[in-house]
Parts: C-alpha cells; sequence; structure tokens
C-alpha cells in the first residue's frame, strides 16, 4: 500500500476487475484500461507532430493545470480541422477512432483515461 507517482506511472483497470501501477504505455495490448498524467511543457511533450487514434475506446483527455487545445483531424478529405480548446479543470471526450492532436496554450498538467488497445500514431504531413 504506497502512494503511486502518477506523473511517472500509470494506473491500469483490468477487464477482470484488477487495478495495478505500471509503465504507462502506447498501446496496452493486454486489454486494460490506461489512466495516466502528465507534466508537460511544450508541443514536444505532447508530440503535436504526430495524430493519434484509439480504435478500442473513447478517450477522455482532462486538463488539470494550464490551458491546451485538441484537435481533430477533417473525417472527410478537404474538410476542415476541428479544434476545441480545454482550460483548466475541464475534459473532452475523444470519439472512438477519431484522429486527433493536443498542443499547448501554456504548460499544463493533463490526465489521459482510455483503452490503449491498438493505438496508432501518424506524424502529421504539416508539421
Amino acid at each position: 500500500m504506497n502512494p503511486i507517482d502518477m506523473f511517472s506511472s500509470a494506473i491500469a483497470f483490468s477487464p477482470d476487475g484488477g487495478v495495478r501501477a505500471r509503465e504507462r504505455r502506447m498501446d496496452s495490448g493486454d486489454g486494460a484500461w490506461q489512466v495516466a498524467t502528465f507534466h508537460v511543457e511544450t508541443d514536444a511533450d505532447v508530440h503535436a507532430d504526430q495524430w493519434e487514434m484509439h480504435p478500442a475506446a473513447e478517450e477522455a483527455v482532462c486538463c488539470l493545470a494550464g490551458g491546451l487545445r485538441i484537435h481533430f483531424r477533417p473525417e472527410a478529405p478537404g474538410g476542415a480541422e476541428e479544434t476545441v480548446r480545454i482550460p483548466a479543470g475541464h475534459a473532452v471526450i475523444v470519439p472512438r477512432g477519431r484522429w486527433h492532436r493536443l498542443d499547448l496554450d501554456e504548460p499544463s498538467d493533463v490526465l489521459s483515461i482510455t483503452l490503449r488497445q491498438g493505438t496508432r500514431l501518424e506524424r502529421r504531413s504539416d508539421a
């Protein structure tokens, strides 16, 4: 029964009801939901040069402190990118399978909750 440093570890919620601390992973492969907290200083810390997509579940992106923006890739060719500002104390639910990326308005603390199984990353062509 020791405290878990959420800025260096993640908490995994397994389908069998187990909960454990573990290393953060981009793709869990084990069916566990991951809760992870990040202190981010720059756009590089949130991989602003990459799109991300979670095919297995929606994702809650929560801004605990600071401020950030989440960008959604157009769903149709030629469509416009959508941007949503997330101030401190607010969250956005990213739909399952929707490509998204983050950038910062200022240094921030971010909480992410999702089932990372099958997560995909793709470099932005305009980065």
